[in-house]
């Protein structure tokens, strides 16, 4: 046990004591190591364990933090008061023998009371809280069958305790009839064994008693294959798989197919179900065909017939005697054929109407038949009529819109099309030859390339001053080219051959530098017209949006990935707030 914590004015005095001139008292290595020693052995049990104030034993195997008491509690020595109730506490609570009074009736009086109810007599209540029936004359008039006193419960302030008690108000002369009946029961068995060893009935020691007898009569409490039995516990090892087959619950993903149960490892219905496979197609279909298929409902049967005529007084069982078991239930059945047969034929022959019997079906008299069919409330048949296997979700052999194939049935220049019209336009309707005729002429037409397409978009989208630019620079340029022709004149032979060489470079990277201006123009009208169509791609509706087969995938240049960077919004840019709007 650990040193008890003492309060806090006990060390401030144990200071000033020491501070008076009284040498400290602390303690030694070999005290501490001696403490540790006992407490060691106090918990190996070769030492008696600590003992409290009131002289009970002290666990040395409680934790320290249980057993340490705090030092406002003031404790000396070990103890474990801290951890049990306050006195000072408990003393606000009920008692556990104070209980509320159940199954009593309260004192029935003898003639009417002042106060009491004024239909029944009872202390209690009043007549408009009565519970019996409104009576002709009350008792009030003729105080006869005056009914018994509510009884008053008290109301108890019960502690944790006593909230929590099971048998509060328990009363264990209740329990005396259930002790009788089973004393009687031992005094008739006593009876019975003695009377047989009277009439020289006496069994072997090899012979079983009745009770053993009666708990080996199946085989159910035999140890069978499959558990395994413990000195304390029996262990049942059951709904084993192979490590390598399919887990049942990976069968069917969809969370609205067959439920499993994780606890007993076990699926009962058909996780392939509604998915268009039948059974036998599936390796797999649910605990419950495996239980309701085969001998499984024969076996069962047969076990139902064997505690029926059990019950009836004869003795079989299906696990000792299965060929007497079979044997008996065919005659069974037989019998009960002949006796329904011979009921049936004295009805028939006493009321007559055989010649009604012998009819065709119900299904060839009438149009409409009266078989039960059971639906659920999505339309789906539970029970009754054999289902219909779907096999695929789409129609079958059904061609809108007058065609005779069915859409990408035909392909043509990276598009997918009807094969009976050659027509590239989803949901349109049939043209027949005609429209074969017209989409290869079309083919024949010369295509516009896309450096036209781009020359006319640019043209289309250049403004007035734009083209005023244009023009005064192509003026400029002429008479800088007519300059340098007088100067290259007047200048000799060698520097007029150096010029001429220089004006050539400067010319070719301004042809340069003018092409590749073209060429990041046109990416930039691209850019932009990509993001426009995109834009209104994202405002229609996915049912109406086209298919991207005509996409054309390629890698970007130079002046893609410049117009990219230009028009790309930074959101450190001050300005992108306002370009977003």
């Amino acid at each position: 046990m650990s040193a008890p914590s003492l309060p806090l004015s006990t060390v401030l005095k144990s200071k000033h004591e020491e501070a008076d001139g009284d040498e400290p008292k602390k303690k030694t290595r070999e005290e501490w190591k001696k403490a540790k020693e006992l407490e060691e052995a106090r918990k190996a049990g070769t030492v008696p364990a600590a003992v409290d104030e009131e002289g009970k034993d002290i666990n040395p195997h409680i934790p320290q933090y249980i057993s340490t008491a705090p030092w406002y509690f003031g404790s000396g020595g070990p103890t474990l008061k801290h951890q049990r109730p306050q006195p000072e506490k408990q003393s606000s609570f009920n008692h556990l023998n104070e209980h509320y009074v159940r199954g009593l009736a309260g004192t029935t009086a003898t003639r009417f009371r002042k106060g009491a109810c004024e239909n029944c007599g009872a202390m209690g209540h009043k007549k408009k809280d009565c519970f019996e029936r409104p009576r002709k004359v009350g008792a009030k008039y003729n105080a006869k069958e005056i009914a018994p006193d509510d009884i008053m419960l008290p109301n108890l302030n019960l502690d944790f305790d006593g909230k929590r008690d099971r048998w509060n108000g328990f009363d264990p002369s209740q329990y005396t009839a259930v002790v009788d009946e089973h004393q009687k029961v031992e005094e008739y068995k006593r009876q019975i064994k003695a009377n047989k060893l009277k009439e020289g009935e006496e069994m072997s020691g090899d012979e079983p008693d009745d009770d053993d007898e009666d708990e080996d009569k199946y085989a159910e409490s035999v140890d069978m294959p499959g558990t395994k039995v413990d000195s304390k516990q029996r262990i049942t090892v059951r709904n084993l798989r192979i490590r390598e087959d399919t887990a049942k619950y990976l069968r069917n993903l969809d969370p609205n197919s067959a439920y499993y149960d994780p606890k007993t490892r076990s699926m009962r219905d058909n996780p392939y179900k509604d998915t268009g496979r039948r059974d036998d197609e599936v390796d797999f279909g649910g605990e419950n065909f495996v239980r309701f298929s085969g001998d499984t409902v024969s076996q069962a049967k047969a076990q139902l017939f064997a505690w029926d005529a059990y019950e009836k007084g004869v003795d079989v069982s299906l696990q000792a005697e299965p060929t007497k078991l079979e044997l008996l239930q065919k005659q069974f059945i037989n019998k009960k054929d002949e006796f329904k047969k011979k009921v049936s034929d004295d009805l028939l022959e006493k009321y007559g109407g055989k010649e009604h019997l012998d009819v065709p079906p119900t299904e060839m008299l009438l149009s409409q038949t009266e078989t039960y069919v059971e639906y659920s409330r999505h339309g789906k048949i539970i029970r009754g009529a054999e289902k219909q296997v779907v096999r695929s979700k789409y129609e079958e052999d059904f061609y809108p819109g007058n065609h005779t194939s069915v859409w990408g049935s035909y392909w043509h220049d990276g598009k997918w099309g009807y094969q009976c019209c050659h027509s590239f336009v989803k949901n349109s309707y049939c043209t027949g030859e005609a429209g074969k005729v017209t989409q290869a002429a079309e083919q024949l037409l010369p295509k516009a390339s896309a450096h036209d397409v781009v020359d006319t978009e640019e043209k289309a989208t250049k403004t007035l001053l734009e083209i005023h630019k244009e023009k005064t620079k192509s003026k400029k340029k002429k008479r800088k080219a007519k300059k340098k022709k007088t100067s290259s004149s007047s200048s000799s032979s060698s520097s007029s051959s150096s010029s001429s060489d220089s004006t050539s470079e400067s010319e070719d990277e301004e042809e340069k530098e003018k092409k590749r201006k073209k060429k990041l123009r046109e990416a930039l009208i691209r850019a932009k017209l990509e993001e426009e169509a995109a834009a209104e791609m994202l405002k229609l509706d996915e049912r109406e949006r086209s298919y991207n087969l005509t996409y054309n995938y390629k890698a970007p240049t130079e002046e893609d990935i410049e117009a990219f960077q230009m028009r790309r919004q930074r959101e450190d840019d001050p300005m992108a707030a306002f370009l977003r709007k």
